[in-house]
């Protein structure tokens, strides 16, 4: 970056931050995309004489409201809620719903900023939204999480529909969760639409749609292998995480010959040196899905393996590194530590990861960094494929939907080809996918005129 576009990302980060107080993630979020945006919108006038960037960091609507609810011990309890309607130039609003603590403005507002330009390289005609509250569901029974749900859905209804907004699962926010809030959403509406996705299979859900981010993940990262001439075969990977995303991201990585050597939650990691194969796998999916226990359990059952509590997976000598849990979850000491460990790839399977330092650690190192908005796009791609299936009524198989799956993270591989390319033929994924996501977006704003 030469220093007059230097000038203007640091005059424009100023006025973010001085509109947006407090709201750190969401502030890194945005310097992440405007580093690589603002050079190119410099050098494209007709973005920055339309204030493009101005307008795009700053959503539709922000809704914010109260959810009280009954406790089983008939205590009555209260959450804050929220939904962050960030941009809808190129289709209704589209992102998930996350449960936890943490949930604050901040946060949702990073999470739908970054969902506007993944949502763009699918290629599919989705905005970018997301919401949740700072509910815990972890310790909650089934009827306890039902009345919150219901209760949530009592004003959220009003702001989402198939043409308005479709939300999604994300943290916290899994088939339960979604049944409660689509059953709610049904009943005060009175239509039975794809107003949710993340549906189970009985009622409008998509065959896929679980495993979809972290397949897609596995996909990506693939890409960017065959790209540089290497493939993930034979590769050892490190993986955070022990829900959906990173479940599967081991199924697709078992299955492309990958060693998978950790997984984890919030509590510490699990490092088997023999390897989490299919058998071992099954037993997570047990642990995670079915007893929500924690992952600590693996080594009561697989002795040769270790539990590092208190630890994420970025200490053990890995190829491959998946960070499939949470936001800033490898930090620029834990990247000096993968990369000194001879890492040569990393494909974010969550949501923004890695520690801006990091990243550009990471890139300065020649190590392949995948950013989230383009290797963890496939729960929301399949999730756009959920919405064309409710539409026309019907189901497609699971190889059906497989297929676009793959057809859609190559076709995101290729436009972060397009827009990252360096002379030397290697490919700034987090430029690509930044410029990729954001033309389309940009030229569907400029087309509305001043809105």
């Amino acid at each position: 970056m030469n220093d007059s576009a230097k000038f203007e990302l640091d005059n424009f980060m100023q006025g973010v931050m001085q509109r947006n107080p407090g709201e750190g993630e969401f502030h890194q979020a945005v310097r992440e995309v405007c580093e690589s945006l603002m050079p190119f919108v410099l050098d494209n006038r007709k973005y920055h004489d339309a204030n493009i960037l101005e307008r795009i960091t700053e959503p539709d609507r922000t809704i914010i409201y109260r959810v009280s609810w009954e406790d089983d011990k008939g205590n009555i309890q209260t959450n804050r809620a929220w939904r962050v309607q960030f941009n809808n130039s190129i289709g209704p609003y589209k992102g998930g719903l996350r449960f936890h603590p943490s949930v604050n403005q901040s946060v949702l507002k990073f999470l739908g900023f970054e969902q506007i330009f993944k949502n763009s390289l699918t290629g599919l005609p989705m905005g970018g939204a997301k919401g949740g509250a700072n509910f815990d569901p972890k310790g909650k029974s089934d009827r306890e999480v039902m009345r919150f749900c219901q209760s949530m859905m009592n004003e959220l209804f009003r702001h989402i529909g198939e043409d308005t907004d479709v939300p999604a699962g994300d943290i916290g926010v899994g088939g339960r969760e979604i049944g409660f809030l689509f059953g709610q959403f049904k009943r005060l509406a009175n239509r039975v639409t794809g107003t949710f996705t993340g549906k189970g299979l009985t009622y409008g859900g998509s065959l896929i749609r679980t495993e979809a981010t972290g397949y897609g993940c596995v996909y990506f990262c693939e890409n960017m292998l065959n790209h540089a001439g290497d493939t993930l075969q034979g590769k050892s990977c490190a993986i955070s995480g022990s829900g959906n995303v990173a479940i599967y991201c081991a199924e697709k990585a078992i299955q492309s010959g990958a060693k998978v050597l950790t997984m984890s939650d919030s509590a510490g990691t699990i490092y088997d040196q023999d390897g989490i194969d299919a058998d071992k796998l099954a037993f997570v999916k047990d642990l995670k899905e079915v007893r929500r226990g924690r992952i600590s359990e693996y080594v009561e059952k697989y002795k040769s393996a270790q539990y590092l509590a208190g630890k994420r997976p970025w200490g053990v000598k890995c190829d491959a590194a998946f960070p499939c849990a949470t936001q800033n979850e490898i930090s620029l000491e834990d990247a000096k530590v993968l990369i000194a460990n001879g890492v040569k790839v990393v494909a974010e399977g969550a949501n923004m990861p890695t520690e801006l330092a990091a990243v550009h650690l990471f890139q300065e190192s020649g190590v392949l960094f995948g950013p989230a908005k383009a290797a963890n796009a496939g729960g929301v791609a399949v999730s756009g494929l959920e919405q064309s299936q409710n539409s026309l009524r019907l189901s497609w198989s699971r190889e059906e939907v497989d297929e676009r799956l793959k057809k859609i993270m190559k076709e995101i591989h290729g436009k972060c080809e397009k827009y990252g390319s360096a002379t030397n033929g290697k490919v700034d994924y987090v430029k690509g996918a930044n410029i990729g996501g954001f033309v389309k977006v940009a030229d569907a704003m400029l087309a509305y005129g001043i809105v």
